[in-house]
Parts: structure tokens; sequence; C-alpha cells
């Protein structure tokens, strides 16, 4: 190892081997954290001169070498040369296998000994300190995606998503409630196994760019009659949630040597691993049918997630 630079590894430095990655790689902002426990580091997701201008559209990586390289250049300082390491990837709960395909192809700029990947949805749940034990409906409000996903036991039991967030042009809040309550409406009528009703007594747990305005918070919570839950600093819920998750991670016998964990190993907070049900993409429901029972709207933070 070189005596000098940004990359000489100090007295009491990780080992090279212990080095983690949290990656939440969105069409709008890439949000990075190292270590599991550092700051959050949140840029455009833009790419290098010559590539494309935006190499992820809409949960989808269009240009692969675009993003590695500028995901090389965001942590070139920031992790030591020898270091191999652990990479915990979310990803869009529709498009998990092919996603994950290609953000492996991504991430091999950081040399990674490991690549597990994780659902947006389920990261967040961690983040909020949510008891996945407990049936819970996610809503995921994008830059220019926006997912409903309902868990059971930290597993996708169902998800819809539509190509709408706030980054879109002349995306208004009513449109993009509008979208949130259909989808919510389509999981309650596929909801074969009856969770939604208990995971709608408990409350929707909001995050992504759109959960910091409050008029689609508001207008949410009067259009599904359930309280909704925002998550602490939402647009990064989905990266300090994979961060939580390197901890356990690291300890996974998957994890100590080369390869990734396939849709049907995500690793839960306590390092378990659980069910992922495959999904098939489902357009957007129609209008919605008769609402839930009533409650008294309300907005509250994340504690009765619980």
């Amino acid at each position: 190892m070189e005596s000098g630079g940004p990359f000489r590894r100090r007295s009491g430095a990780p080992h090279p081997a212990s080095w983690g990655v949290a990656l939440d790689l969105g069409s709008a902002r890439t949000r990075v954290r190292v270590g599991g426990r550092g700051p959050v580091l949140d840029v455009p997701t833009v790419g290098l001169p010559g590539a494309a201008r935006y190499p992820v559209r809409r949960g989808v990586i269009v240009d692969a070498d675009g993003c590695a390289g500028m995901l090389g250049r965001l942590l070139e300082h920031r992790l030591p040369r020898t270091a191999r390491p652990l990479v915990v990837l979310t990803a869009p709960v529709l498009d998990l296998p092919a996603y994950r395909a290609a953000a492996r192809s991504v991430v091999e700029v950081l040399r990674p000994r490991s690549v597990l990947t994780v659902p947006g949805a389920r990261a967040i749940a961690v983040a909020a300190g949510a008891d996945l034990s407990r049936p819970l409906l996610v809503v995921d409000v994008g830059a220019h995606l926006t997912e409903v996903v309902l868990l059971d036991d930290g597993a996708v039991t169902d998800a819809h998503r539509v190509a709408l967030g706030t980054g879109d042009p002349g995306a208004a809040p009513g449109g993009i409630v509008d979208a949130v309550t259909r989808m919510v409406a389509a999981t309650l009528r596929q909801d074969d196994a009856s969770l939604m009703p208990a995971a709608l007594a408990r409350g929707v747990l909001l995050a992504g760019g759109g959960a910091l305005r409050p008029e689609i918070t508001y207008r949410l919570t009067g259009r599904l009659h359930a309280p909704v839950h925002v998550v602490p600093a939402p647009h990064t819920a989905a990266v300090r949630g994979a961060a939580r998750l390197l901890d356990s991670a690291r300890l996974h016998p998957s994890t100590r040597g080369p390869g990734a964990l396939d849709a049907s190993g995500m690793l839960d907070a306590s390092g378990a691993r659980s069910r992922a049900s495959p999904q098939r993409p489902r357009p957007a429901a129609g209008p919605p049918p008769q609402a839930p029972a009533p409650a008294r709207p309300r907005t509250t933070g994340p504690a009765n997630m619980a």
C-alpha cells in the first residue's frame, strides 16, 4: 500500500475486508452511506461527460457504464484501494431480478466481495424501526416512480407501481395521491390473505421525496382514511435502512466470498433470511372501490409503527 495520499490506511482504521457500502440508486438522486454509520452522501444521479445524462430512469438502469463512472467518482476517495466492500443495494420491488443483474455490473467498479439486494420498501421499514412481524403497507413516492408495497413478516406479498413522481413536469399532488389511492384499492381487491385491514389499521408508512410535501401527506390521510406515518428524513430512508442491514449482513455466510444473494435470500435486521414472493408487474388500477372503513384522518410520526 502506498505510504501517502487519501488511500493510506491510518492506525485504527477498519480492515479492508470490513468495509461496507449501502447504496440507493434513484432516478433523480443517488444516496450512499459508507460503513453503515457515516453521513449519507446525497448527489444527483447524472452520468459523466460522454455518457447518458440520466443513467437511471424510473427505476431502470439504462446506462450501466455511466452509472458505474458516477459511483466510482463519488467513492474513489472514500474507500481504500485495497477495500473489498460488502454492498447492500436497494432495488425497486417489481423489477428486482432485472435490476439486480444490471446493478451488480454497476457496483463492480467498487470491487465488492459480495452484493446483497433488498427491496426498497423493506429497507424503508427497517429505517423506520417498524415491527416487521406484522402486516405493513409502505408507500414510496420518488421523483419519477411511486410504489405501494404490502409486507408481511418482512416479505413482499404484493406490490404496485406507477411511473409518476414529484419530479415529473406537471405532476400535481392530487394526481400522485389519486395514483396511490388506486394502487391501495387494487391491493385491497387482491388481498387473499386478508392482510390489508390490519395494515391500514396500523397505518401507512410513507417515504421518498414526496413525503416531504405536506399536501401529499394530508391528502393521503383523508383519501385512505388511515393514519399516515412519515419516516424521519423520508428521502434518505431507503439507504439508511440498507445501512442498518450492513451489520447483520456482514455476519451472514453468503457474504464471506464473492457472489450475491438472489431475491429469495433477503436479509432482515436480525440477519435471518426471509421469503420474497415473486412479483409480476401490474398496471395501475382503475377507479378505486369503496374506501376502507373511515377513521379520523391524522398524520403521525413513526413511533406507533413499532
